[in-house]
């Protein structure tokens, strides 16, 4: 049997900097800038993941982002350590919530955010 490790995460966006920007500003995620064929690439590291940031102008025939929920690729989720203080620091940035800190099962937080472009972040704490 193959075996897989992950490799990215990849969001297109209409504004790559503002995307990259709001990860930052908002999760810590560091932002790596390099040139690739004569044009600025911007990519990610958050949480051990690499996220690709794809620029999409318009006429590129790319869709608009769903709704969540919706079926296929939900969400993609990080772990954290005190979830409420985060939670209260991400509200003070204005950040969306789709879902308020839960209790989702013994010993397992969880809340949702809205990211940039529509996507939906789980943040959770196993203790």
């Amino acid at each position: 049997m193959a075996k897989y490790t992950w490799d990215h995460v990849h969001i297109r966006s209409p504004n790559v900097e503002e995307t990259a920007q709001w990860f930052e500003k908002m999760l810590g995620a560091e932002v790596i800038r390099t040139m690739q064929q004569g044009e600025t690439r911007v990519d990610l590291k958050l949480g051990g993941a690499n996220i690709f940031i794809a620029p999409v102008k318009a006429g590129d025939g790319v869709n608009e982002p769903p709704t969540t929920p919706y079926k296929g690729l939900d969400h993609f989720g990080l772990t954290c350590s005190g979830i409420d203080a985060i939670a209260a620091d991400l509200k003070a940035k204005g950040v969306e919530f789709t879902k308020e800190v839960t209790q989702a099962r013994p010993g397992v937080k969880i809340c949702f955010i809205r990211g940039p472009q529509g996507v939906s972040i789980e943040l959770l704490e196993r203790t």
